[in-house]
């Protein structure tokens, strides 16, 4: 007696859910979206520094007698401060030397270091399909483990700075994995988690700060660290006279790492898959839940090096429960303007060092409010959200619309084919 097998049919994978394709759409869209982006944003930023110039005010008040002043003033006004931003972030023509002129480029990198270090944990979670707001958090942790070493332990130079740094940046892999496990074992979100876990951080290490044997400097009543040993502090690159440390190098390793890891290893790969459709990626075999905690653990290790550059190159002489400087925050524009990819993070956080070190030029150059940066990064993060919005105005071709034209195509193609199958046939009889 034979028996015969019939093959099973294959399991029926349940498409992404809109809010997901809206997700991925605004996380890893087109680069041009990006740079028209910033584009926009300058246009809109120049708008207000003009409207809110006195001299432009001033001319605009006869602007239908002489038209032409207004013109020049508005020009002055906004010429005046990007020409401070270049200025304040890339080169100072008006130095002296060259080694006074390209201190501003310095300052720059300085900047973009921690931007760049947290953009890059942030963008890995948006490959894997999450979003990790708890960069505050993940710092905060991050920088009182490496500060505790830093500043509490006596060890020989270069192994000390290892180990605060390794330390630090265990804390905040393990503070986001926190939310990662959740997320895997309960379904909790991972947003409202990483947003009450920030204020558990943020709460916890003000306790630590007033607390005299945790993280307050013994003898003093301010909520406020010891001075960082120098035997644990980021060495400096280019010399005393900058403050480009050895973290701007730990942040191109970490990108490259990020690289590798999205891009040439089997975790990546399954990062990815999960990303762009975890029930696929669940029917292909592979452990989503995991891949959720190790995507939240390597995430927090890299918001957890921001925290550790802040304490070992930055404030060195001790630092307050403000030690995030709201760049756990700032890392969800920079991972957002770089399309949530390794290099483009990197170039994302080199150019919000640029608004922050070049804002403070065009404050005392040209009294420019140092608020208008702030707003220029937040029109960044709208436009970057609102492609059609960004399509609309640069009249460029929508996607969607593509597609159809070519489903169209096709059809048209095929249909001709058939009709022309049809008369061969006919021809034949």
């Amino acid at each position: 007696m034979s028996s015969t097998s019939v093959p099973l049919a294959p399991a029926e994978v349940p498409p992404p859910s809109k809010w997901h394709e809206t997700f991925l759409r605004i996380t890893q869209g087109n680069w041009l979206i990006s740079v028209l982006a910033v584009v926009l944003a300058l246009i809109v930023g120049g708008i207000m520094i003009a409207a809110t110039d006195e001299d432009v005010q001033a001319a605009s008040a006869y602007f239908f007698a002489r038209p032409g002043d207004t013109i020049v003033a508005i020009w002055r006004s906004v010429s005046g401060a990007y020409i401070a931003l270049f200025q304040g972030s890339i080169y100072n023509f008006n130095a002296p030397n060259f080694a006074r002129g390209i201190r501003p480029l310095t300052e720059t990198l300085t900047f973009a270091t921690p931007l760049i270090a947290a953009g890059l944990g942030v963008a890995l979670t948006f490959r894997i399909g999450m979003f990790n707001i708890g960069g505050r958090g993940q710092m905060l942790l991050a920088a009182a483990g490496a500060g505790w070493i830093a500043f509490g332990f006596d060890l020989p130079w270069g192994i000390h700075m290892i180990v605060a740094l390794i330390v630090g940046m265990a804390a905040g892999a393990l503070w986001a994995g926190i939310a990662g496990f959740l997320k895997a074992r309960t379904g909790a979100h991972e947003v409202i988690v990483t947003i009450m876990l920030n204020y558990v951080a943020f709460y916890l290490i003000s306790w630590m700060l007033r607390t005299p044997g945790l993280l307050q400097a013994p003898g003093s009543s301010n909520p406020k660290t010891p001075a960082m040993k120098d035997t644990a502090i980021f060495p400096d690159l280019l010399g005393p006279q900058y403050n480009l440390h050895f973290g701007f190098v730990l942040v191109i390793g970490a990108t490259v790492l990020v690289w590798w890891i999205l891009s040439r290893s089997s975790l990546g790969f399954q990062f990815r898959a999960v990303g762009e459709n975890p029930n696929a990626a669940r029917v292909a075999g592979i452990n989503v839940k995991n891949m959720y905690v190790y995507g939240m653990l390597i995430s927090g290790a890299l918001v957890g090096l921001a925290g550790v550059n802040q304490v070992l190159g930055t404030i060195t002489t001790g630092f307050t429960a403000g030690i995030d400087a709201g760049i756990g925050f700032d890392a969800i524009t920079v991972a957002l303007l770089g399309r949530s990819t390794p290099w483009g993070t990197f170039a994302a956080g080199i150019l919000f060092g640029a608004f922050k070190a070049g804002g403070f030029a065009m404050q005392a150059g040209e009294q420019i409010p140092i608020e208008i940066v702030t707003v220029v990064q937040s029109l960044i993060v709208l436009f970057i959200a609102a492609p059609p919005l960004v399509r609309t105005i640069f009249f460029l071709p929508s996607p969607e619309r593509d597609r159809r034209r070519a489903e169209k195509a096709r059809l048209k193609a095929l249909k001709a084919a058939t009709a022309a199958d049809a008369e061969l046939e006919g021809a034949a009889k």
